[in-house]
């Protein structure tokens, strides 16, 4: 089994050098081994809906909330994700329990 993180650094290189669907691919083998693998979870939301893969974005954008419930950027990052994808109702709902778990 290999480092998730190691892998995840290439991932983010291969990004930065404007290769988004080789980073994508890379992240993807991450989580198919490392179904748990937050970062990469993160990252693959992002990168999905600037490929415009929406509804694979809002897959590893709706694990982050799965694997940190109690972390209010989880909720926020699904929250611009869903306001990207088109998805007003669910962002909104998102922003409310980011608000909710931070206490606010």
């Amino acid at each position: 089994m290999s480092d998730p993180n190691t892998l995840y650094d290439e991932a983010n290189q291969l990004k930065e050098e404007g290769k988004l669907e080789e980073a994508v691919e890379k992240l993807q083998a991450i989580v198919a081994e490392h179904p748990d693998h937050l970062q990469s979870h993160l990252a693959l939301g992002v990168h999905l809906q600037k490929l415009g893969r929406n509804e694979d974005a809002l897959i590893h954008a709706r694990r982050v909330t799965e694997l940190e419930p109690n972390d209010s950027f989880s909720w926020a990052s699904l929250s611009v994700i869903c306001q990207r994808c088109g998805r007003i109702q669910e962002a909104e709902d998102a922003m409310a329990e980011s608000h909710k778990v931070a206490g606010q």
